[in-house]
């Protein structure tokens, strides 16, 4: 080969250099399907009149997906009575077939605001949630109602748990 056909070949690899540095870094850049998914978050208040409140909504209740991953960001607000850790307020996740609290889900609530990472149920169902700090007289209507609807399977789902 002459020295003619050589010519191009600084330039030619300092192109396929920068090619593949720029498809690293974009690869490393685009986020992974699982990290682009992140929780859901619901705003709840937990109310002196000991009620449960959502913006928006007369009759609060919650509706998810089973096994959804959320973010639960409750503000309580003081009630009259509380616990001796200071909790006002509980959030409790009821089973719907025995009324059982759903593990990870009896959660004590301080003054202000807390956020818990949660997974809703697996098991469809209208499940309840309760309030389980006796925070004033009206405490036993302090409850809503949390529906979990199954699970939508796509082919997508399909293949990645194969």
């Amino acid at each position: 080969m002459s020295r003619e056909n050589y010519r191009h070949w600084p330039t030619l690899t300092f192109l396929w250099a920068r090619a593949f540095t720029a498809l690293l870094l974009l690869a490393l850049l685009l986020p992974v399907k699982a990290q682009q998914q992140s929780p859901r978050v619901i705003e709840v208040t937990a109310d002196h009149d000991s009620r449960y409140r959502i913006q928006g909504m007369s009759k609060p209740s919650i509706t998810v997906t089973a096994n959804e991953k959320i973010l639960l960001r409750v503000t309580a607000i003081r009630a009259k009575q509380r616990n001796r850790d200071g909790s006002i307020h509980g959030f409790s996740l009821l089973r719907p077939k025995d009324h059982q609290p759903v593990p990870g889900w009896e959660l004590l609530l301080k003054p202000g605001v807390q956020e818990f990472q949660l997974t809703a149920p697996s098991e469809p169902g209208e499940y309840q949630v309760v309030c389980t700090v006796i925070c004033s007289e009206g405490h036993e209507q302090m409850n809503m109602k949390f529906i979990v609807e199954p699970e939508i399977k796509t082919a997508s789902n399909s293949e990645i748990n194969k």
